[in-house]
């Protein structure tokens, strides 16, 4: 593979990192916060193709006009280069299917992390540094993984008698109980973990795995141990449910370690 060829793939890879940073692709990939990296890496590759390319035609053209007493050196140089090239192997065609991904990457977009995954991973919930201070009064909207926090680890704290609004997508056990579930970002989609909830209450009698619902309800003191990690899962008393579109970040950005 020539540096034509090596550039134009630079560039193509650069331009897929543009097209996801200027959408919500990357939210696929990496966590929200990463975004400047992803377009700066864009950028960079972007410039280092054409740099490459550039310098790649100026030895061309500087081969190509030989001057002045070394014209015939510069030729006969070039023939032996000609006759040395000929004994060297191409690189095989194939080779350019490593291109395919970068158009995989451009054109379908992957399916965030779902019910599968969650079920056969325990659950990542860890105590957080600290905890925001929730409004005296009135209903609260949490992330699945703050309210899971509160709940397990300050004992439903602030949350007690309170309407709660919490979105995840559903996954049910081996035994058919519900969950709802975020799957947490330590970094990229690669180091993806859930987080779960369990649901009970005026749960909808028929839930399909993987479909993002927002669920309120109340704090209880109900929990159960994650069969996977032993993990604490803690539960939410459902009073009314409704399915929603999947989010543009389907991860927790609510996330701490």
């Amino acid at each position: 593979m020539n540096r034509q060829a090596q550039s134009a793939i630079l560039f193509v890879l650069g331009a897929a990192l543009l097209h996801a940073g200027l959408t919500d692709l990357y939210l696929r990939y990496v966590k929200a916060g990463l975004r400047p990296l992803v377009l700066a890496a864009g950028v960079v590759l972007i410039v280092t193709a054409v740099a490459t390319a550039w310098y790649e035609w100026r030895a061309d053209a500087n081969r190509k006009e030989p001057h002045g007493e070394g014209a015939h050196e510069e030729e006969s140089h070039r023939e032996r280069a000609h006759d040395e090239g000929a004994h060297v192997h191409r690189e095989p065609r194939v080779s350019w299917l490593l291109v395919l991904p970068l158009f995989a990457l451009i054109l379908v977009a992957p399916p965030a992390l779902g019910s599968y995954s969650a079920m056969r991973t325990g659950t990542a919930l860890q105590q957080a540094y600290g905890y925001q201070k929730l409004p005296a009064s009135g209903p609260l909207r949490l992330g699945l993984a703050d309210y899971a926090g509160r709940a397990v680890y300050e004992h439903g704290k602030g949350l007690t008698g309170r309407p709660i609004t919490v979105t995840g997508f559903v996954a049910l056990d081996h035994s058919g109980a519900p969950y709802l579930v975020r799957m947490a970002l330590n970094c990229c989609a690669a180091d993806a973990q859930p987080v779960k909830i369990g649901l009970t209450g005026q749960v909808p009698p028929v839930l399909k795995p993987d479909g993002w619902l927002q669920v309120t309800g109340t704090y209880t003191a109900k929990r159960t141990k994650d069969a996977v990690n032993g993990g604490p899962i803690p539960y939410l008393q459902v009073t009314a449910a409704k399915p929603v579109p999947t989010p543009s970040d389907p991860y927790d950005e609510t996330w701490n370690n």
